[in-house]
Order: structure tokens, then sequence, then C-alpha cells
């Protein structure tokens, strides 16, 4: 088999074909070409979108959910419609006692505040954290820490602040740790400064100072703004929202129908569907880039189908002076293997390249569409080995109706 294989003579045979017929070669590579490079290039643009949802929601806990207060909707015991509820601080560890499925709950507190550096005032958020909102929403810090349990327990008057303040605010690859600035007119030491990809969490800001400190330069006292709620491990997400809001509502004196006085989000919802949806895309590429694989192969069967009857003479007279049915049948599926090879070959390259194009375009800056998109060398070896394998059986057709032919009836054939 491989002396046949490396037989100059076969090839020159397989090279005349192709020759003789340039143009339907051509067009039948290009076809098989398509399905790869369609495979290839839909994986690697998937693989890049679920890459860039990955570092969107890679850093946040996404079995979670988000509480907050609006105004009510319905009278209740003695209490006007339309008044604003206020969460408290005790709400906290009642939820976490009562609430099943509840992990973890982080009070947060906001306020709009002029920050001051020398002669740059910018107006932004200011929020108040605990350290455990680094746990559920990790911050990818560039420089020094987030805010710890010292910093909480002292009051101390220091900050983390945003990538995109510290580029309001210092110089280009100035360290700002150590360094002071002004929220309205309160110096703060900054211990940290992060970059953030993804707004989760709840409403952002560029500066967060430790919790109890925002309650006594804010004097807010036991009053917070929202809450992220963390859910156990195989915690319905969507239940434990139900019984959150419910609990919040007898805590704050609200009808248990008011569908207005607490408003929440779910993210583990969010998520599932995002990750449905990367799922349902996965499988789309894979059926059309597949199913274009084998149209091009079948596209393969029909030309050496052609190609056979265009030399049933030649065929006929290889038979009468004494090829083997073996050596012919050899020939063609080596002819259909070589093609789809080529055509494999070519797939992967230019699909290739479509990617590395993409990722110097569409994948570069903080918004960028995708993100590395790649395929996995395993993924596209399989493809190319179903390939070769697709193109070896569909040229077993004609190989075997050109050995079924009688050399005389070959001869004779007009």
């Amino acid at each position: 088999m491989l002396k046949f294989i490396f037989d100059i003579d076969t090839w020159q045979e397989i090279f005349g074909s192709i020759r003789k017929n340039k143009l339907r070669t051509g067009i039948t590579i290009v076809g098989v070409m398509w399905g790869l490079f369609l495979l290839v290039s839909l994986l690697g643009a998937a693989r890049g979108i679920e890459n860039k949802f990955n570092s969107m929601f890679g850093n946040l806990a996404t079995n979670s959910m988000f509480v907050w207060t609006q105004q009510t909707g319905t009278a209740f015991k003695g209490f006007q419609k339309g008044r604003r509820v206020q969460l408290k601080y005790s709400d906290v560890n009642t939820l976490i006692k009562n609430v099943k499925g509840v992990k973890k709950v982080v009070p947060r507190n906001r306020r709009q505040s002029q920050v001051i550096r020398g002669l740059k005032v910018i107006s932004t958020g200011v929020y108040g954290d605990y350290p455990s909102l680094n746990e559920v929403q990790k911050k990818s810090l560039v420089y020094g820490r987030f805010i710890n349990e010292n910093d909480i327990k002292d009051r101390k008057k220091v900050c983390v602040i945003k990538e995109d303040l510290y580029k309001q605010l210092f110089e280009k690859k100035e360290n700002p740790i150590g360094k002071y600035i002004k929220i309205n007119d309160i110096s703060y030491q900054v211990i940290g400064m992060y970059s953030q990809k993804f707004g989760g969490g709840g409403p952002q800001g560029d500066v967060h100072i430790p919790f109890t400190t925002f309650q006594q330069t804010y004097n807010t006292g036991d009053n917070i703004g929202w809450m992220m709620i963390i859910g156990q491990n195989d915690t319905d997400i969507a239940q434990m929202q139900e019984d959150v809001k419910l609990l919040l509502k007898t805590l704050h004196k609200v009808h248990p129908d008011d569908s207005r006085a607490f408003g929440s989000f779910n993210l583990a919802a969010e998520f599932k569907k995002m990750t449905g949806f990367l799922t349902g895309m996965q499988f789309l590429t894979w059926f059309v880039g597949v199913a274009t694989l084998i149209a091009g192969v079948f596209a393969i069967g029909n030309i050496l189908l052609i190609t056979v009857k265009e030399r049933t003479k030649e065929i006929g007279i290889r038979r009468a002076i004494g090829a083997r049915p073996i050596e012919i049948k050899r020939q063609i599926v080596l002819e259909s293997v070589f093609l789809t090879t080529v055509a494999g070959s070519l797939g992967i390259i230019f699909g290739g390249l479509l990617l590395m194009l993409l990722d110097s375009t569409a994948g570069k800056g903080p918004d960028s569409a995708l993100l590395n998109p790649t395929v996995n060398i395993p993924v596209v070896l399989l493809a190319y080995a179903l390939l070769v394998i697709l193109g070896t059986l569909i040229g077993l057709i004609p190989a075997s109706i050109a050995t079924s032919i009688k050399p005389i009836e070959a001869l004779s054939d007009e």
C-alpha cells in the first residue's frame, strides 16, 4: 500500500485528472475548505465570546442576587402608599438566620461626593464596603490591597480607588499607594487601586472606603443602601429571592403582595441565560460546520463519479492490459483523500488567519466583543481526521463503480 502511495505514476495520473478538470476541482476544494473554515472560525469566535463572558463574570459570585428599597405601592398597617422603606444593618443577620440557602449577605452604602487631589476635582460615587465584598466581587488589584477588618474596626480613613479615577488623579504609572486624596474635604490614604472589567454587584463607583468610616462620615447610622446576597451551593436563587423579599416586607411592615416596595435582581438567572446561549451557539457552530463538511465531501464524491464516467475508456484499457481492480480503486480513493486533505489544510489555515484578524481588531480594548478567539488543537485535529475519513469513505463509491465496469463494456463506451 505504501509503495502504491509513493509511486510517481500514481500521482502523475491523479494530477493529470485534476488538470483536466481544473475549474470543477477548484470549486469542489473550495466547497470542502469552506466547511472546515467555517468550523474553525465559528468555534474560535464562540470561544472568544465565552472568554469575554468569563472575564466579565469570572470575578463575581454568580449564585447571587441584589435587593434594594423603593416606594411602597400599597397602604399597610397605618402607613400610607408611597412610603420609602429603609434597609437596616440588623436585616443582615436576620436574613442569614431565617432564609434558607443564604450563605453571605454583603451590605453596601453609597454617596455622590467630590474627590480632590491638587487642583483636580471629580464628582463620583463613594461606597462604604466590608472586606467580604472582595470575596464575592473579586477586585483585580493593580496596586496595594482591599479594605480589611482592621480598617473596619478602627474606622480608618483609607480608600481603594478604581483605575478610571486613578487615571484622572495620578500621573501615568505613578504608584498611588500611600498618597492622599480628599473626599468632601476629608483626607483619605489610598491603599489600593483596581481594574474592573465588569460592573456587577449593583451600582458601581470609583472609591471604596470602610463601611464603618462611611457610617461615621455620612452619619448614616444603622441604614444601608442595598445588599448583595450570596446563596449556598445548589440553592434555588429564585426561591431565595422571593423568601428574602417576603421576610423584608414583614420586618419593615410592607404588605405581602406589594411588588413595588423592594427591587431585586437575580444574577444567577441572568448568568444561566448567558451560559445557555453560549451552549446553544456552540451546538449550532458544530452543526453548521459538520453539515458543511459533509456537503463538501459529497461534492468530492460527485466530481469523482463524473471523473470515473469520463475516464471509462481509460479504465477499460488499464483493465485490459492487466491492471487489477484494487489498483484502480486505490487510485480513486487516494485522489479523494488528497482533495479532502488539501481542502482541509486550506480551511484550517484561512480559519486561523481570520481568528488572528478578529483578535487584532474586535478582540482589543475594554469594550471588545470577544477575547482571545482560539480553537483547541485536539478539536481541529478531530475535525480534520473526520474530514479525511469521510473523504476516504466517499471515494469508495466511485472506486467501486469504476472496478465494476467490465473491460469490454468500458472499451465500447461512447
